[in-house]
């Protein structure tokens, strides 16, 4: 009896969190920020060079290149490719692919120099494709497992000159085939839009900055003033240090996610089919999001048990002891947090039910998030295709 009070207290707390979180953190649960539907053309049509980072992605570029080269862009386009050091005929694949579509952008395939200390695989091998595009306005700068519909290219460049921004960056849409992928990945995408809300991302001069490094358009000058790659040479989270970079060298950067008809998808195309490979996507970055800080592991722990998980166990164990007012009071946040992750199932079309079970699922981001530091500890942190940062 003597922990009721207290119990009762935590509930209420987290109601209050999510009346706050609802109304006042940006309307983050929305999913209507998209490309505006009607984006006036350029006069001219700016050079574009599109850098595909790959490390060991001959299983999936066959899924995805064939959608860049084969973009209708009005304007001078070009693809460069740059084999991360591949064991798997990634650069052959690539190679073989371009052959099969004769009339699509010229595509160049490269390698990299040697990866020196300090700097991430993935933006060692995007710094060299910047250096090769040569003379060009703007820089797409997607990820081998990305496909991309037919006038992306175009809606993106039109958005960007449009909208007189410097970074037009659009949130893939993941696979959800799997059982285990259709529960984690909108609540992927939920609590990222959460920790960084597209609008206050969006808003000139707001701290927030985010970008998704699936599809990233970049002004070759903003991303020079902002130090060039160099500037986020060793960054885990690299989509968010450009977006912040962009930003502190005064540029305008835009977030949103990706569009729904084929011409316009941006998809990910890589599988995940089980719970395993799931879990190493998430625990792989998520301490480095925290900075690799304990206070701030405790603190998301302790968040995460508050906001997602109080409301549930309050809303069952109310009836069963008899105090219906700890129920209703769960209840009515767990019904507020079911309501703000609807929009993001019905965007990835799972049925509505299946918002009940956003706290499970916030259950298991939490202990990958554990498992991040745990790994991060033991010397294994940040660990993607044989390297580890």
């Amino acid at each position: 009896m003597t922990l009721l009070p207290w119990v009762t207290a935590v509930t209420g707390l987290s109601l209050l969190c999510w009346l706050w979180l609802a109304c006042c953190q940006g309307l983050f649960w929305r999913t209507d920020l998209r490309m505006p539907p009607h984006r006036p053309e350029p006069v001219l049509w700016p050079a574009v060079a599109i850098v595909v980072p790959a490390r060991d992605e001959a299983a999936v570029l066959p899924l995805s290149l064939p959608g860049l080269l084969a973009q209708k862009y009005p304007g001078r386009a070009r693809v460069i490719l740059v084999d991360d050091h591949s064991s798997d005929g990634t650069a052959d694949v690539a190679r073989a692919l371009a052959d099969q579509c004769p009339e699509g952008l010229p595509l160049t395939v490269t390698t990299p120099p040697a990866l020196p200390a300090g700097w991430t695989g993935k933006l060692w091998a995007v710094r060299h494709g910047v250096e090769l595009a040569g003379e060009v306005e703007w820089l797409l700068l997607t990820d081998a497992d990305i496909a991309h519909g037919p006038e992306t290219l175009a809606a993106l460049v039109s958005g960007a000159q449009a909208g007189r921004l410097d970074l037009v960056s659009q949130m893939a849409r993941l696979r959800t085939e799997t059982r285990w992928e259709q529960l984690i990945v909108p609540a992927f995408v939920y609590f990222f839009a959460q920790l960084y809300p597209f609008r206050w991302s969006n808003r000139p001069g707001a701290r927030t900055a985010a970008a998704a490094g699936g599809c990233s358009l970049v002004r070759r000058e903003a991303l020079e003033r902002a130090g060039g790659v160099a500037a986020i040479r060793g960054a885990v989270i690299d989509d968010v240090s450009l977006a912040r970079a962009v930003k502190r060298g005064g540029g305008r950067t835009w977030l949103g996610l990706a569009e729904r008809p084929e011409e316009l998808r941006v998809l990910s195309v890589r599988p995940y089919p089980g719970l395993g490979p799931l879990w190493r996507m998430v625990s792989r970055s998520a301490y480095a999001q925290l900075r690799h800080s304990p206070p701030l592991l405790l603190g998301t722990v302790l968040g995460l048990a508050l906001i997602y998980l109080v409301p549930p166990v309050a809303t069952v164990a109310g009836p069963l002891t008899g105090h219906w007012g700890l129920a209703a009071t769960g209840a009515a946040a767990w019904a507020l947090l079911t309501a703000t992750y609807l929009p993001m199932t019905r965007y990835y079309d799972r049925p509505a039910p299946a918002a009940l079970l956003l706290p499970f699922t916030a259950l298991l981001y939490l202990l990958m998030t554990v498992d991040s530091a745990v790994q991060h500890y033991r010397g294994r942190g940040a660990a993607w295709k044989g390297r580890t940062y």
